[in-house]
């Protein structure tokens, strides 16, 4: 989505600096059962726990911790069952949100979506159809200046990796690739040494809009809100 690496900063920064370090690991951990459980412990064969397991190593995260996690969503581990739920819902501006938890506890997951969503003006509805799943990588300006890219060259390069989109945004490259197709795009920017910000599976808006200052502004407010919850595991946008 355009403005996609700005709340994706936004994000990665909450990640990181947010003291509450156990709460994120059981985020991460989350994704990463649910991963294993969809689709197998082996990461050669599952993207998506690929793309968990690398974000969790991001942060840090220990590596028992990870295989802990790995297990359980192989079924080599008891546990809490955790969920997968996806919440559809409008803000003002007609700002459109897909809220993505991974919980334990449904109705508790609920209550706390509803009640954000209310704070900030909006409601839940239907707004999957605007939605399609994308690999999406990022790579940063600091990195592309510091290599001299050619990004005219590093496009029909990309484009012969058969990536669906490519968007220059003043914090970076933008690129959008088929799920299936993440990994070897995503080896292929690291095999030119340049710094990837980050390389996940997202959904992302088929029609985009633009959002005013002030809508900025509580949007902002609204995501860092979003963040703190327990059960959100991550959010996607059509700005």
């Amino acid at each position: 989505m355009s403005g996609h690496s700005k709340w994706a900063t936004i994000k990665r920064a909450k990640a990181v600096t947010d003291a509450k370090r156990g709460a994120i690991f059981t985020k991460l951990g989350n994704a990463i059962t649910i991963a294993a459980r969809e689709k197998g412990g082996d990461v050669d064969a599952n993207p998506s726990l690929r793309v968990a397991i690398e974000k969790a190593r991001s942060a840090n995260m220990p590596k028992d911790n990870i295989e802990r996690a790995i297990k359980k969503g192989t079924g080599e581990l008891a546990g809490d069952a955790v969920e997968e739920l996806y919440y559809e819902a409008v803000l003002p501006g007609n700002i459109q949100i897909v809220i993505k938890c991974l919980t334990d506890n449904k109705n508790r997951s609920a209550a706390t979506v509803r009640h954000a969503l209310s704070k900030a003006g909006g409601s839940l509805g239907a707004v999957m159809w605007n939605f399609e799943q994308k690999g999406l990588i990022s790579v940063s300006k600091e990195s592309l200046d510091a290599k001299n890219i050619n990004l005219e060259e590093l496009e029909l390069e990309l484009i012969e990796k058969n990536v669906d989109d490519i968007k220059i945004e003043s914090e970076g490259l933008i690129i959008y690739t088929k799920v299936e197709d993440l990994q070897s795009v995503k080896s292929f920017i690291e095999e030119k040494d340049l710094k990837i910000e980050s390389a996940e599976i997202e959904y992302v808006a088929k029609d985009r809009l633009k959002v005013s200052e002030e809508e900025d502004v509580k949007l902002s407010n609204f995501l860092e809100n979003l963040e703190d919850l327990e059960d959100v595991n991550d959010y996607y946008l059509n700005i």
